[in-house]
């Protein structure tokens, strides 16, 4: 105990003293504050180099400070998320004779980056170089540009760099345009070294101003404190609330002070993600059902994952004059039997028919449902020609189970393919259609449109990856199905007809979202397909494409592709209003070259559409920035933020759109959440939508993403609905999202609030709106308490004449409860207006007005 106490003692006193000696340091700075210090600019390997460009520094070159330390100020954007991308290493740095900053630094794939700065706290576009491109190699391997350094010659500036203790250089004017790489003479670039912290460090060296390194440290102490504040949670907020008594909250709501928002503000967000579709939404019950699995799906990472997948017997791949060239691979049995797996095992109800087809071709065959025991729940015996036919059967199971399998017994030699087995009971019917218990979960959100068909889905994995729609239509067995960015496969049998087929039965508007020429910031393969788009001369195809979409959607039967709608079975047009252009991209000169291409078609061929743009992933940065910019020059009617947050986030930033210049662009919410599936998070999630309806001026569309997800198939969390392929988990989150869904308002009513507390810690866990109904005549009240006490209002819906008795919700619980769920009574609406709030809970009253 003594060894313990007298160590910390020594601790506390090095501490102590290091604090003594910086702070006269500071006050030294602060009496006598230089007019110039120097910068020393570094990256360093930590974290796969993923932690991007700091900053130190120094009045003598000797003695240096970190900013931070190690605070990021400028991280890459290129590459994926996975472990090799987002990098930066061999950072160099320098101001031109403008004053403006420039960084350069190498990644993988030959190239190297650039990016400009005025201020060293915001940065400009990030620029991708293919440095090597026109350098012969002995082999096609891709390597990472190291030792990179700028000069400045006849005007120009010159890149140098070493690859493989080869060194090279190229030249530019204005950091866009690059001249060929050349093989350089000069000795090979080399970096300063400091010290700092005890480390060495390997950087460059510039003199600034000293007011800039204040700034810069302004920054960095401003962003630490709102990432502190933001890393709020429930066991924080029992510290900081200990001894808070019961609240009470005075409520004045003025229907005089009004004003008009959004009809259509919670939607849903679908995206082939965490087996959303196939094994999913998608009602298919047979996994590989066209032997079309390959490698590449996994980007041969699973030597398992290839034609065969999910099925098992004896039976082999073959090629040869299959059904439809989109469709080449077909088994062939003889004499045997196989059986496919499903996704985790087929689901079946007792005395439910199941609907199997197959397009087959040779010898008579059985086909049997059949338990993980061997069982037999149901058979048919079907018998083909000799050419390729699409036979059918009706199934129904003897039992209900989990884990049933389809079972093909062939008794000569027999050619399969597109093997399908559905259930009858469809959601609203259809045939090809969706899995009724998960469809009817969606649409008891009550959404007021559906995007699709998602978000890095979409644009793809690599330029060859981009989400073609047309792809997606027509019969089956001609779709082309493909690669998902998730690392799975996307049969396409969930198809743009389905997706407005869907929308249509909800009565949602449907919100397509199309690559803007660009795959996927996410792409993992790297720069040849990734940050450098579509080539321009296949650009007026593609363009095209975007305009044959709307065609399809709306077109009239004699059109080219409305025609195609409706041999599909559609004749009446799907009335699409809105469509999605780009989806949270990097905002590069390439991104928008493409994006203005196509955004400008759009607008002179289909006037009347409402254009969707895009500003990035994330609600701050450069690609926030840069996204804003280009709308309010195209002037866009909508542009689609994205963010994941913490829910400290969420309290913290209620006021985020309430001095939005309304003169701009309105606001789609496109993905959105507060990163995890308790009761905290569903509250924090609630508190911010109270903001959202109060600027549901500007914010016309809010959806959560991402909405679904099949157990044990999970790429991302959280997620709005869990299931199994029997069952469907809806997760606390949901049920907020259903009752904003079904308690929705054109008109946002004013509100006071008057709290007993006046601490602004506890004013930010309360939230209050007000909203109604012009339709129905109903005042909606929202309610939220994040209080770890209970909050007691007293309302005043001043200018409203009411019925007596309200609907009254409840939906409360702990922190990090996961099973709460809503409770509705109808109550007399002056007990309503003055029912205690629970801690932590979220309550709807609903009243009928005269």
């Amino acid at each position: 105990m003594q060894k313990f106490f007298q160590n910390n003692v020594l601790k506390l006193l090095s501490v102590f003293m290091a604090a003594f000696i910086l702070f006269g340091f500071r006050t030294k700075l602060a009496v006598e504050k230089p007019n110039k210090v120097y910068l020393f600019a570094y990256s360093t390997s930590k974290n796969n180099g993923k932690n991007g460009l700091h900053f130190a520094w120094s009045n003598d070159q000797k003695n240096w400070f970190g900013i931070g330390p190690e605070y990021s100020f400028l991280k890459s954007d290129y590459g994926s998320w996975g472990p090799t991308g987002k990098s930066m290493s061999d950072t160099f740095f320098f101001k031109d004779d403008a004053g403006v900053f420039h960084c350069f630094w190498g990644v993988k794939d030959d190239v190297f980056a650039h990016a400009s700065s005025k201020d060293l706290i915001n940065w400009g576009r990030q620029h991708y170089i293919e440095a090597m491109k026109n350098v012969s190699k002995k082999d096609d391997k891709k390597a990472v540009i190291q030792n990179i350094k700028v000069d400045k010659k006849e005007g120009q500036y010159v890149i140098h760099w070493t690859v493989e203790n080869a060194n090279y250089s190229c030249s530019t004017k204005e950091f866009k345009n690059y001249s060929p790489t050349i093989i350089d003479t000069n000795e090979a670039p080399h970096f300063s070294e400091i010290t700092l912290q005890g480390q060495t460090e390997k950087g460059t060296i510039t003199e600034v101003d000293w007011s800039l390194v204040e700034a810069m440290t302004k920054a960095m102490e401003s962003a630490k404190f709102r990432d502190k504040e933001d890393n709020t949670s429930p066991k924080s907020d029992s510290l900081m609330f200990v001894g808070l008594k019961p609240v009470t909250a005075q409520i004045s709501i003025n229907k005089q002070q009004s004003k008009k928002i959004s009809n259509m503000l919670t939607g849903v967000f679908f995206e082939d993600i965490n087996y959303a579709a196939d094994g999913g939404l998608y009602a298919e019950l047979i996994q590989n059902r066209d032997f079309e699995y390959d490698l590449s799906d996994k980007k041969g990472r699973d030597e398992k994952w290839n034609a065969t997948m999910a099925w098992s017997g004896d039976f082999k791949i073959e090629k040869e004059n299959p059904i439809h060239p989109n469709n080449p691979n077909y088994a062939v049995i003889t004499k045997s039997s196989v059986s496919n797996s499903g996704f985790d095992g087929i689901a079946l109800q007792a005395n439910e028919k199941y609907d199997f087809s197959v397009f087959a071709n040779g010898g008579k065959f059985t086909v049997k449902l059949k338990t993980a025991g061997g069982e037999t729940l149901a058979e048919a015996v079907l018998k083909p020609t000799s050419s390729w036919q699409k036979l059918t059967a009706v199934l129904k199971s003897a039992k209900t189970v989990t884990d049933a399998h389809l079972e093909i017994t062939a008794d000569g030699e027999t050619a399969v393919d597109m093997v399908s087995l559905f259930p009858q009971k469809t959601f609203k019917g259809h045939k090809n259609g969706l899995r009724a218990d998960l469809a009817e979960t969606i649409a008891d959100l009550h959404p007021k449109f559906v995007r699709f068909p998602g978000g890095c889905v979409a644009h793809g994995d690599g330029i060859d990856n981009i989400y073609k729609w047309k792809n997606t239509i027509g019969p089956l067995e001609s779709r082309v199905p493909m690669r998902n960015i998730w690392n799975y496969h996307q049969s396409l049998g969930l198809g743009y007809f389905e997706y407005f087929q869907f929308c249509e039965d909800m009565g949602a508007i449907p919100v397509p979202v199309l690559a803007a020429g660009v795959p996927c910031q996410n792409s993992s393969d790297g720069g040849a397909g990734q940050q450098f788009g579509i080539p321009m001369e296949q650009m007026d195809e593609y363009v095209q494409d975007v305009l044959d979409l709307i065609e399809y959607a709306n077109g009239s039967t004699t059109s080219v592709w409305g025609k195609k709608r409706a041999e599909a079975g559609h004749p009446k047009p799907f009335n699409l209003k809105y469509i999605g252009i780009g989806n949270e991209d990097l905002i590069s000169d390439v991104f928008e070259e493409r994006y203005r291409m196509i955004v400008k078609a759009v607008q002179q061929k289909y006037p009347e559409m409402i254009v969707i743009g895009t500003v990035g992933p994330f609600f701050e940065g450069t690609d926030y920035v840069e996204g804003w910019a280009i709308a309010d020059d195209l002037k866009l009617p909508i542009v689609d933020e994205h963010y994941y947050q913490s829910p400290g986030w969420f309290i913290n930033n209620q006021d985020f759109y309430d001095s939005y210049d309304r003169s701009k662009s309105k606001v789609y919410l496109g993905e959105y959440a507060s990163r995890g599936n308790k009761f905290y998070n569903a509250l924090a999630e609630a508190l911010y939508l109270t903001g959202i309806e109060r600027n549901a001026d500007v914010v016309t569309m809010a959806s959560y993403a991402p909405l679904l997800a099949r157990e044990k198939h999970t790429q991302w969390n959280p997620d709005l609905i869990y299931f199994t392929g029997n069952e469907v988990k809806p997760t606390v989150n949901y049920f907020v999202q259903q009752l904003y869904g079904q308690n929705p308002g054109d008109v946002y009513i004013e509100s006071t609030v008057k709290l007993s507390d006046a601490n602004n810690e506890v004013s930010k866990r309360i939230g209050v709106s007000a909203v109604q109904d012009s339709a129905s005549g109903d005042l909606i009240v929202k309610l939220v308490n994040m209080l770890p006490v209970a909050v007691t209002p007293a309302i005043d819906a001043v200018n409203f004449s009411s019925a007596e008795i309200a609907s009254y919700t409840s939906f409360s619980g702990t922190p990090s409860n996961t099973t709460a769920r809503p409770v509705t009574q109808k109550i007399a609406v002056k007990e309503a207006f003055s029912k205690e709030l629970p801690p932590y809970s979220f309550t709807v009253i609903r009243i009928k007005t005269k």
